[in-house]
């Protein structure tokens, strides 16, 4: 996918927080440790580096939810990760996207924090974390 095709899929996905631009996308997939893992109609990216990871979005077209993308994503991050050198993963996602939530617990992530007001005045960031190196190990 181009950045231009990253940032319309994004666009379709994200009202709150705001979706992402080209040229952010661009940006991000020069910065060191970035990754881009791609799936039929939807994609993630996440970085590594310094013995830590990040789930920075994952985007599933709006038809194409319930279908397993999201979850074979979030698993495929969770392994390029520890093969990165991480031992640990972290993400932010609004308090208020329940289905986003859900499937991140169901993957293993654990609530971790809260970041008041981390996407505008009414809404809060969850904080998760992933422990890697028990990914990594099968357990």
């Amino acid at each position: 996918m181009t950045p231009n095709d990253l940032a319309a899929l994004h666009a379709r996905c994200f009202r709150n927080p705001r979706p992402w631009s080209a040229d952010e996308f661009t940006g991000l997939l020069t910065s060191s440790g970035t990754f881009l893992l791609e799936a039929p109609q939807g994609f993630l990216m996440g970085r590594a580096i310094a013995g830590e990871a990040e789930l920075l979005t994952v985007a599933v077209a709006p038809e194409a939810r319930q279908a397993g993308t999201g979850r074979a994503l979030v698993a495929a991050f969770a392994g390029r990760a520890a093969s990165m050198g991480a031992e640990d993963a972290f993400l932010e996602v609004a308090h208020d996207n329940l289905a986003a939530r859900a499937l991140y617990s169901a993957t293993g992530w654990l609530e971790s924090g809260v970041r008041r007001r981390y996407y505008g005045p009414a809404t809060d960031a969850i904080v998760m974390r992933l422990t890697l190196r028990a990914t990594q190990e099968g357990g």
